[in-house]
């Protein structure tokens, strides 16, 4: 029996048609659900730098409220940086950020829709990009930020149903 080339193979990557393809996935027949994913990004920095940027005193200003303008942006431009993503109806994407440790800030994004395709790369790119600017906030005073990780925390709705990850290590 001959498989049809449109169709995606059996291996579980859906965005890889059977001519190995890279494609956008027809999600027109799958039914609008909520759908809620959440993603976090640690931006490790030093100590005094951190402060400075939770107080919103460093010298380029609230480089929190910068973040969380380009995390919200970048969440809802995910299909303009990320070639097979939906665009998708967003009703809530939301940035915070909390102290981690000694010489850490956690990002968290949170995006939300009633779609037929998930929400956890715009959480993700959310989280990253605001992690992202947060880094070009601080580079000035502190040379050895690091952007450490980007992964999703929760997703809910569809199909697959709930994910929820493991805690990292410290």
């Amino acid at each position: 029996m001959t498989r049809d080339p449109d169709e995606p193979p059996h291996d579980g990557l859906t965005h890889v048609d059977g001519r190995g393809q890279a494609n956008m996935v027809d999600v027109g027949a799958k039914p609008a659900t909520a759908r809620r994913a959440v993603a976090e990004a640690i931006v490790r920095l030093d100590a005094p730098t951190r402060e400075l940027l939770l107080a919103g005193r460093l010298p380029k200003g609230e480089a929190l409220a910068v973040a969380r303008v380009a995390g919200i942006q970048a969440a809802k431009d995910t299909p303009r940086l990320i070639p097979l993503c939906h665009a998708l109806p967003l009703s809530r994407v939301a940035i915070d950020f909390a102290p981690v440790g000694d010489d850490a800030v956690q990002v968290t994004c949170e995006a939300a829709t009633v779609a037929a395709t998930g929400v956890e790369m715009e959480a993700m790119t959310g989280a990253a990009v605001a992690a992202l600017t947060i880094y070009d906030m601080v580079k000035a005073r502190c040379r050895g930020a690091v952007v450490a990780s980007v992964r999703l925390l929760h997703k809910s709705g569809g199909k697959s149903g709930v994910f929820d990850a493991p805690p990292a290590a410290p």
